[in-house]
């Protein structure tokens, strides 16, 4: 059974820093391609960050230079850095992990808070 436990959500000051972990279990992880996504109220979920099995990283605009997306193949861990917070990136987080030959997994969700 494949599961997603993500942590490190919470309330932090504008120009801040937060770190998301996700840990998945009962995955073959390291054949896997990840990502975290957010979703805001009244806004469409988007793709924040994505790193695939081979390392390749992608980020959205808005977070590049800010944000920075890893991975522990040995440990089952999808990781993302938050730095210099605004209050823009205020969402739902949710960890996203999509093996080779079976459908994607999603976590439940985090919520990231900034305020001013």
């Amino acid at each position: 059974q494949v599961q997603l436990v993500e942590s490190g959500g919470g309330l932090v000051q504008a120009g801040g820093s937060l770190s998301l972990t996700c840990a998945a279990s009962g995955i073959s992880f390291s054949l896997t391609t990840t990502a975290w996504y957010r979703q805001a109220p009244g806004k469409q979920r988007e793709l924040v960050a994505g790193i695939s099995s081979l390392a390749t990283t992608n980020y959205a605009d808005s977070v590049k230079g800010r944000f920075t997306i890893s991975r522990d193949n040995s440990k089952k861990m999808l990781y993302l850095q938050m730095n210099s917070l605004k209050l823009e990136d205020t969402a739902v987080y949710y960890c996203y992990v999509n093996p080779r030959h079976s459908p994607p997994y999603w976590g439940q969700g985090t919520q990231v808070t900034v305020s001013s």
